[in-house]
C-alpha cells in the first residue's frame, strides 16, 4: 500500500497554543468572558482557575504569529469544559463560552484561512467528564439511564466524587473526573465519528487525537481516517504517542505522532548534564542520560528508520509541550541549550511545533507551571525571539530543510554535523555542545557540492581537496551551532 500524508504538513511550522494562557482580547467582543474576575494574568499557574485567555485573543495576535513566521496553529481542547485545560469535555459540539463560543471559533478559521494558516484542534475521544450529559444521566438515574452502556460502569451506585468509596467506573488513569468511554458500542463510535466529522466540515483542518493508544477496538482509527480523509482528503491526523508508533503509523489511521522520540535524544545531547530530573522524571519521555554527539547519532539513526519516509515527514517534532516541563527550565536556565535544540528541531524532517512562549524565553516547570500566561512584550528574551525568527525562515526558503534527505556526516565529541539534501540543493548543519571550541574535519565525497555559505550561527569554513574526496574543515565556538548553503 502507498502511503499518502498531507503535502502541507511538510511544510508547515505549528504554534501550540493553551487558550486560557495566550491571550486575552482587548476588544470587548464576548460578553461572557469580558467582565469575569479571572486570575492576574502574570500570577503562577494553579491546577484550578482561569486567567481569561480566548480566541478572539488569537484572533489579535495573528500578524505577530505570522512574523514569526508560523503557518499552523495546534490548539489544545477548545470544547466547553469545567477545567482550564479543557481535557474534561462537557459538550462537543460548543466552543466553551470563556473561549468565545462557536461564533469565535468560526472567525479564527476565517482569518486564519485568509492568511494561508491551518488550524489543528484536539480531539479528547477517549474519555469525557462528569458535567458530560450523557454521563450526568447516568449519576441522576442510575442503571435506568439509558446510556449506562456508553461507559465502562462497574456497579453501582457510583462515586463520582467520594474518594473514600470506590468509582465503580472506570476514569482514564484512574481518575473520577474522566469516565472512559465504552467504545465497543456502535451508538458510542458512530458519535465520536460524527463529532470528528462535524468539526472538518466547518472548515478545520485535522484532528490531534488525546491518548489514542487508550482506544482498544479493533478498527476504530481506521474508520475515523476513512471518514476524516472523506470530508477533506488533506486534513492532518496526528496521534498523542510518546513512544514507538509503527502500529499507528502503517497509512491507514494517523499521519503523524507527537514525535518525542525526537524530543528526548535532542534534549539529551544539547542540554546534556544539565537536565534538570525533576523536570523530566515520571514523564513517558527519557531526555536523559546525557548524550555525546555519536550518542545522538545513533538514536536518530533508529528513529529515521523506523517509520516510512512519507510518515517521517509528517511527524508533529516538538521541544516542549503542554505535557512537559519548559526546555528552558528543564536545562536550569540554559540558554544555549534551548538555541542548540531549536536549531535541530528547525531542520530536522517532520513538522516542527513551537510550544507558546518558548520563542520568547518563557520558563516553566512541569504542569500546571508550564502553563504561564504568555508574558508582556518588556519580558521577552529578545535574543531567543530573533533565532527563532531566522530558523524559522531558513526552513520556509530551503525546500531542502523541509522535505530533504537526512544525512550523518560527522558524530565526533560533541560535534554533529548533517547534510539536508533535495534536488540540487545541500546545506550542513553543525552543532557543538561542548563548553569548549571544536575543529573536525568533515568528509565531503557523498555531497555534489560544497557549502560555504553561512546562512546562521558563527563557523570558520574551509573546504580542502584530500585524496578523491573534499573535506570540509569546520571551526565551532563552544556551545553553538550553523548552517552552510
Amino acid at each position: 500500500m502507498q502511503i499518502q500524508t498531507p503535502d502541507w504538513v511538510k511544510h508547515a511550522v505549528f504554534y501550540q497554543i493553551f487558550p486560557d494562557r495566550f491571550a486575552r482580547s482587548q476588544q470587548p467582543r464576548s460578553h461572557v468572558s469580558y467582565s469575569l474576575p479571572f486570575e492576574p494574568w502574570d500570577a503562577l499557574p494553579r491546577l484550578q482557575g482561569y486567567k481569561g485567555g480566548n480566541l478572539w485573543g488569537v484572533i489579535e495576535q495573528l500578524d505577530y504569529l505570522q512574523n514569526l513566521g508560523i503557518n499552523a496553529i495546534y490548539f489544545t481542547p477548545i470544547f466547553q469544559s469545567a477545567s482550564n485545560h479543557r481535557y474534561h469535555t462537557h459538550d462537543y459540539y460548543q466552543v466553551d463560552p470563556l473561549l468565545g463560543g462557536n461564533e469565535a471559533l468560526m472567525e479564527l478559521l476565517e482569518e486564519c484561512h485568509r492568511r494561508d494558516m491551518k488550524v489543528l484542534l484536539d480531539g479528547v475521544f477517549n474519555h469525557a467528564s462528569r458535567g458530560f450529559f450523557f454521563f450526568h444521566d447516568i449519576l441522576e438515574n442510575g442503571d435506568s439511564s439509558p446510556w449506562v452502556d456508553w461507559f465502562k460502569i462497574e456497579s453501582f451506585p457510583l462515586a463520582p466524587y467520594d474518594e473514600t468509596k470506590p468509582a465503580n467506573y472506570v476514569g482514564w488513569a484512574d481518575l473520577r473526573a474522566l469516565p472512559a468511554f465504552n467504545h465497543d458500542n456502535p451508538s458510542v463510535r458512530e458519535y465520536i465519528m460524527q463529532i470528528g466529522e462535524y468539526w472538518m466540515k466547518l472548515g478545520i483542518d485535522g484532528w490531534r487525537l488525546d491518548v489514542p493508544f487508550e482506544v482498544k477496538t479493533p478498527g476504530f482509527w481506521q474508520e475515523f481516517r476513512d471518514r476524516i480523509k472523506a470530508i477533506n482528503p488533506n486534513a492532518y491526523i496526528v496521534g498523542e504517542v510518546w513512544t514507538d508508533a509503527r502500529e499507528w503509523l502503517d497509512g491507514t489511521q494517523f499521519d503523524g505522532v507527537m514525535n518525542y522520540l525526537f524530543t528526548g535524544p535532542t534534549i539529551a545531547f544539547t542540554a546534556g548534564d544539565r537536565v534538570d530530573m525533576e523536570q523530566v522524571q515520571n514523564r513517558s519521555y527519557y531526555p536523559y542520560p546525557a548524550l555525546d554527539a555519536n550518542g545522538y547519532g545513533n538514536k536518530i539513526k533508529d528513529l529515521l528508520t523506523m517509520y516510512p519516509w512519507e510518515i517521517q515527514l509528517t511527524q508533529l517534532n516538538l521541544l516542549a509541550s503542554h505535557d512537559t516541563a519548559r526546555l528552558i527550565s528543564i536545562a536550569g536556565g540554559d540558554k544555549a541549550s534551548v538555541e542548540l535544540a531549536t536549531l535541530l528541531l528547525l531542520t530536522f524532517p517532520g513538522t516542527p511545533s513551537i510550544y507558546y512562549g518558548d520563542e520568547v524565553g518563557l520558563p516553566g516547570r512541569i504542569d500546571p507551571d508550564s502553563r504561564r500566561g504568555f508574558p508582556l512584550e518588556a519580558d521577552w528574551e529578545q535574543d531567543s525571539l530573533e533565532y527563532h525568527r531566522k530558523l524559522i525562515a531558513l526552513r520556509h526558503a530551503h525546500p531542502a530543510l523541509r522535505t530533504g534527505h537526512y544525512q550523518l556526516l560527522l558524530a565526533e565529541g560533541m560535534v554533529y554535523v548533517f547534510a539536508r539534501q533535495l534536488e540540487a540543493e545541500e546545506l550542513i548543519v553543525a552543532v557543538n555542545a561542548g563548553t569548549t571550541s571544536a575543529d573536525v574535519s568533515v568528509d565531503g565525497s557523498t555531497l555534489q557540492s560544497q557549502p560555504s555559505q553561512l546562512l546562521y550561527g558563527s563557523a570558520s569554513t574551509a573546504w580542502t581537496a584530500k585524496g578523491e574526496s573534499n573535506h570540509l574543515r569546520l571551526s565551532l565556538p563552544p556551545r553553538s551551532g550553523c548552517i552552510l548553503g
